[in-house]
């Protein structure tokens, strides 16, 4: 069964930016360290985001392997939704309040009646794949609807100190993790937990 999964890059003290993020910063600044470990080269491909590194490989490849991705509007906005093909031509839904006037390139499908109809929607479009989620406001959002089924956290070494936080708007409200597995790679802890019910 399709899984909502979150991938994200977030530095120990719990940014996953730097500060001054914006579209034409996207990741803040300093917060390029964030991604490092997929900028490390991949042989054949110098545009490739594959890292070289085999744990680090692994990870990105099993990203890659979703069928559909969730993003949120600000994400969306700050990146163009990626030309409209995140990966594979896979369709990217956009939860949101408002359809933008210019509809992005590719298939980039704006969902406006809740956060579980576009996850609904997305597990229904990856199949028996999983479902990539994106974004610390739609992160939140999943959390709170109870419909996220597992965080793929990829913990880098430096402490940033300022920026935007993944659980910074959460809420007191107590959320349960079962650890699932821990992977060394270079420059990098990819940590997974899934959410208990």
């Amino acid at each position: 069964m399709s899984q909502i999964v979150l991938y994200m890059s977030m530095s120990l003290d719990g940014f996953i930016t730097g500060p001054n993020d914006g579209p034409s910063n996207g990741l803040g600044d300093g917060g390029e360290i964030l991604h490092a470990w997929l900028r490390d080269g991949s042989g054949d491909d110098p545009t490739s985001f594959r890292p070289s590194d085999d744990t680090n490989a692994t990870v990105f490849d099993e990203s890659m392997s979703t069928g559909a991705v969730i993003c949120g509007k600000r994400l969306g906005e700050f990146v163009n939704y990626w030309d409209g093909d995140h990966h594979d031509g896979v369709p990217i839904f956009v939860p949101t309040h408002r359809v933008p006037d210019e509809k992005p390139p590719g298939d980039v499908r704006f969902v406006t009646d809740g956060i579980e109809s576009c996850v609904e929607q997305a597990k229904a479009a990856a199949g028996d794949r999983d479902v990539m989620l994106h974004g610390a406001y739609t992160a939140q959002e999943c959390l709170r609807a109870r419909v996220l089924d597992v965080m793929e956290i990829h913990l880098i070494p430096v402490l940033l100190g300022q920026g935007r936080r993944l659980f910074d708007r959460l809420g007191p409200e107590h959320i349960e993790l079962e650890p699932a597995r821990q992977l060394q790679g270079a420059g990098v802890l990819h940590l997974r937990y899934e959410v208990k019910s």
